[in-house]
């Protein structure tokens, strides 16, 4: 799964990364939880440019009663996600990609678990695929939500975690993001778990287990770890 995750990169990296005209300055997260606004990446109409947009992180499915069943719904399983109500008109119609620059596993050790940060030894920023949505409240203004989809761990996470988020190439960015394909096969070749070569997991502070911390230090490497 996928439950936090990093974004702390320069927009102009991001903006050179997505191939966008144009984003707004984005303040540097270290510990991205559910529920909270996240900026993702998206293509609205065939032919148009991506754009960046600030989405809250659980979808809700534009035919949801209520917007708590986001709460519910961080993560897909990209293996069933066409079939499930609550994905497929997403995935044939609405996908987009989630900013980030690491995300965290957690990992059992004795009667704890123990954290870690996964990203790339390069540091750069990468892209989760993900689904959006919006959803149209009866009581105020429409809310726009985003999941991140799932597969099977690569060598580097298995240790850690039976599921990872699904990582999209750089090549495939374009793809993912046109809502004009609609091939499922097409697209599911995109979902494959993201190879284990030029990544890195360092275990870190557990102050990242609180959602309401959002700091530095969220990111820095225990003492005595070998990415000191």
């Amino acid at each position: 799964m996928c439950g936090r995750y990093t974004l702390s990169s320069p927009v102009e990296i991001v903006a050179d990364l997505f191939g966008l005209a144009a984003a707004p300055e984005l303040a540097p997260r270290f510990n991205v939880a559910p529920t909270q606004a996240a900026p993702v990446v998206r293509v609205e109409t065939p032919g148009a440019q991506p754009t960046l947009a600030l989405l809250r992180w659980g979808l809700v499915p534009y035919w949801a009663k209520e917007a708590a069943i986001g709460n519910r719904l961080i993560n897909a399983r990209s293996e069933s996600a066409a079939e499930k109500p609550a994905f497929k008109h997403s995935l044939r119609k609405q996908r987009c990609l989630v900013v980030a620059d690491g995300f965290y596993e957690w990992k059992k050790e004795g009667a704890q678990k123990q954290p870690y940060l996964i990203r790339r030894r390069d540091r750069l920023p990468f892209a989760f695929a993900g689904l959006w949505a919006r959803w149209r409240s009866p009581e105020g203004p429409p809310l726009e939500t985003f999941t991140i989809l799932t597969t099977t761990p690569n060598d580097l996470l298995r240790p850690l975690h039976d599921r990872m988020p699904v990582i999209v190439e750089r090549d495939a960015y374009a793809t993912w993001l046109d809502p004009a394909v609609g091939d499922l096969d097409r697209l599911g070749s995109l979902l494959a778990p993201a190879s284990s070569d030029g990544w890195e997991a360092v275990p870190v502070s557990r102050a990242v287990n609180s959602p309401a911390h959002d700091a530095p230090d969220c990111i820095e490497p225990l003492v005595g770890s070998s990415a000191e």
